[in-house]
């Protein structure tokens, strides 16, 4: 099968990798010539230009492209693409996406991998990246049940985990396990950056270690798909940054109060319902 990727990132050069391992035949399109060069000598791809003329031969592209310039790609890409092929996308929010290309293209089908790493750009292309994690595929009542087929069939072929859910499903979700913690993350690097003391500070920086480390990698990710998260997820994520908040004064209100029988409680309950979200 031609497959075509549109954003030769991190995610679209992993696809591309585990796509030709497979036997399709990959063609990718970048901004930038160099990348598309690289792309080729790394393998993620079979062919690849800056011209998305490149992708009239595809039956089923992937939009890797940031999450703001998905729906405008898209509509540059819809004059070279044949009637039949099938568009699916991988951004991280998908109501605005879905809402704006799902009349413009039957065969459209939203959604978004659950995988990915702290680097970014070609160089960052790994194997097997979607092996495991859940990607989530976002159909409409109208899309077309042969391009959901399609795209079903590739994801399980990249060794993901399936699921189905509506779009406003899918982002009320994700601002909660993926969008809220980048935000959380985030404000505890700047909590600590904001130490006045510059000895605790400079300890602070030498012994930080595991807990950190874990804690911290998210906020300290692309900055632009923070921005990106925020900006298409706007009202999910303040609605967890609220819920965030409440529970925050919780906390607070019960160490001000040397109530620890209280805060062990609390700390016993999210000790136990933490295996339900990671193994």
């Amino acid at each position: 099968m031609n497959i075509g990727i549109l954003g030769l990132g991190l995610i679209g050069g992993s696809l591309g990798l585990d796509l030709r391992s497979q036997g399709h035949h990959v063609l990718g399109v970048s901004r930038r010539e160099s990348t598309c060069q690289r792309a080729i000598a790394l393998g993620c791809v079979d062919e690849a230009s800056v011209n998305m003329s490149l992708l009239a031969k595809a039956e089923v592209v992937f939009i890797c492209t940031p999450l703001g310039l998905i729906i405008p790609t898209f509509e540059q890409l819809i004059s070279h693409l044949p009637s039949n092929a099938v568009v699916t996308d991988v951004g991280s929010v998908k109501t605005p996406i879905v809402q704006a290309i799902a009349p413009l293209w039957d065969n459209f089908v939203g959604g978004h991998p659950m995988a990915g790493t702290a680097d970014s750009g070609i160089e960052a292309a790994i194997p097997n990246l979607f092996a495991k994690n859940p990607y989530v595929l976002t159909p409409l009542a109208t899309t077309s049940p042969t391009a959901i087929t399609v795209v079903e069939k590739i994801v399980h072929d990249l060794g993901a985990t399936l699921y189905h859910c509506s779009p406003e499903e899918h982002d009320k979700a994700v601002s909660l396990i993926s969008h809220l913690p980048v935000m959380v993350s985030a404000s505890l690097i700047t909590a600590c950056m904001n130490e006045t003391d510059a000895n605790v500070l400079q300890l602070a920086q030498k012994f930080a270690s595991s807990g950190f480390r874990d804690t911290s990698r998210v906020g300290g990710g692309n900055p632009e798909l923070g921005v990106m998260m925020a900006r298409y997820n706007r009202q999910a994520l303040l609605n967890s940054l609220q819920r965030y908040r409440h529970q925050l004064d919780e906390l607070i209100n019960l160490i001000e109060q040397e109530d620890w029988v209280t805060l062990e409680q609390q700390l016993q309950s999210t000790h136990n319902a933490r295996p339900e979200f990671v193994d």
